[in-house]
Parts: C-alpha cells; structure tokens; sequence
C-alpha cells in the first residue's frame, strides 16, 4: 500500500525591523495554525543574516527556534529545512539535534547541507566558508556515527572529536532522522551513505520544467544508492516548492514567475503531480505571509493527503 504524500509548510525567520518583523508570537501561532489544519511538518530556514544593497535582514537563530517549537507543538513534525552546516561543530550539531528530539517527543528532523554560498554572515558571525563540501563530508560521518551509536571518535582535516558520548538518547535510539539537502554527485553520495532522506527545493517553474530540471538528480540518487548498496526506496523524499498562493488569494505581488495558484484541487493536483519524482512530502512556502493563507490550505492539505 502506497502511503499518502505528506505537506509541510515552510516558514521564514528573517526580516527588518519594524512591525512586520517575525516575533516569536507570530512564528508561534503560524506554526499552531499548520498544526491545527493537518500541515504534516513545519519547516524553516537556518540562516544569521542576509546583507542586500539598500537594507540588512536579521534572523533569529533556527535551533533555538526549534527547541521552542519542539515544546509548543503537540503533533507536527519540526526542523529546519536545511541546517547551515558551517556555522556549528559536528558533535554540538548531534547534541542539539538529540535535545531538541527529546524536547518534541521524537518529532525533529535534523535537514542539514554543506552551507549556502558564503556570504556577509560567515565572515560576520565569525565561521569558515571555503571547502564547503570537505568540511561537510567530515561532518555528516561525525553526526551519523553519534546519532546512530551514541559515541564516536574522529581525526580528520576539519574536525577532531575524542571520545565524543551521547549519554542521554533521547525517545528515539537512533537519535532524529537526517535529511541531507544535496543536487550535485558528491553531495548525493553522502545522501546515500548517511541520510535517513533527501531534500531539494524548486522555484519559478512549470511542472515540466520542474520535472525535466529534477529527473537527472533523481536518477543521480537511485545510482548512488546502488552503488552504496542500499535500496533507494528506503530513502524518504522530500522537495521545498516555492511558492504555493493559498486558495483565494492572488498572485499580486509575488515576484516569480510560475507561482502555484488555482483552486484547491488545482494546487493540490501539482503537489500529488511531483510523486512522479518519488516524492513522498512537500513543504509548501505558502503566499501571503498570513494565518488566514495557511489556514486557507485545509482543502488542499486534505486532499494531498487522500491521494
């Protein structure tokens, strides 16, 4: 029996400020009203700072956010759509993730990827932004051997972790699942090494496009998961679709093109659509930025759901 795809909503921590700035009362009733609607998980960003030409945006720090999340929700799963690698230790990274678990009752999921591109908040916040991909790859080894055993050592050129204990387990064993955000070979043969599922995001699409641009990644994941002798269909998918505009609500003032707009079943339709990819969940970043928007979603989170 095939499972129904499930839908997340993904949200933003960052802004100016000024009486549109996210508060954490705002983020709080935004994620009670996905919860209370069926939205499946609850995602967000992990950034510290993002510097354009005519203002800075500040964000509020994601794993913090996520600790409160974890106690003012009851049912929806929670994470950050994509945890910048860089900014924290490997075995700090396996810490929090474990405390925020434990904290939710089992309802975290630690995304995580190498980084953005490096910019202002790197250099800022005081954080290397050159290799990436190395940095990455040592880390992610570090955080599954200690999610997975509770316990790790580890010599490599980035990172030294001696004798390493996860004393405290948290609900789940094997610590929270590790979706890893990855598009290019190397980053998907980590996937397939390490990741309990894959993440990757699509934007100013028609589906063909979407389709067309996602299907050699795809088949870059099922390689790599046979090479590393693991089944493919063992790995969850997960795909970030901006941006979804909620059933009766216009376009005006979206600058994208191709924003995903219609009736319930419309929308809901280009969601169940991307299970051509084997996608089992999308997480919805959903226009306008209100509470009326996301609970507006019910009859496409319902229908999403029945398949």
């Amino acid at each position: 029996m095939v499972s129904p795809m499930r839908i997340g909503l993904i949200s933003e921590l960052h802004g100016v400020p000024g009486p549109d700035q996210p508060t954490w009362e705002t983020l709080s009733a935004r994620a009670s009203a996905a919860e209370a609607v069926g939205f499946d998980s609850f995602v967000f960003e992990d950034a510290l700072l993002y510097r354009g030409e005519s203002e800075t945006s500040g964000c509020w720090e994601s794993m913090a956010i996520a600790a409160a999340l974890a106690a003012s929700t009851d049912r929806i799963i929670i994470g950050q759509s994509v945890v910048n690698n860089p900014y924290r230790s490997p075995a700090l990274t396996a810490k929090i993730a474990v405390t925020i678990d434990e904290i939710s009752g089992g309802r975290y999921v630690l995304g995580i990827g190498a980084g953005n591109t490096p910019d202002a908040d790197y250099a800022g916040f005081g954080f290397p932004s050159d290799r990436r991909y190395s940095r990455f790859a040592e880390a992610i080894q570090v955080i599954h051997i200690l999610l997975t055993t509770g316990e790790a050592t580890f010599s490599g050129e980035h990172y030294t972790i001696d004798k390493a204990e996860m004393v405290l387990r948290g609900p789940r064993p094997g610590g929270p699942p590790i979706n890893i955000a990855a598009g290019s070979p190397k980053m998907i043969g980590l996937v397939a090494r390490y990741a309990d599922a894959w993440n990757w995001w699509g934007w100013g699409e028609t589906h063909d496009e979407t389709l067309e641009r996602m299907r050699p990644i795809v088949a870059m994941l099922e390689q790599a998961c046979a090479e590393a002798g693991r089944e493919s269909s063992a790995l969850s998918r997960t795909f970030d679709l901006y941006s979804v505009v909620s059933p009766g609500h216009g376009s005006d003032g979206i600058n994208m093109d191709n924003p995903v707009t219609g009736s319930p079943d419309e929308i809901a339709e280009r969601l169940l659509r991307l299970g051509d990819l084997g996608i089992q969940e999308v997480r919805c970043d959903v226009y306008p930025k209100t509470i009326a928007a996301v609970e507006a979603m019910q009859p496409v989170i319902d229908l999403v759901h029945a398949g």
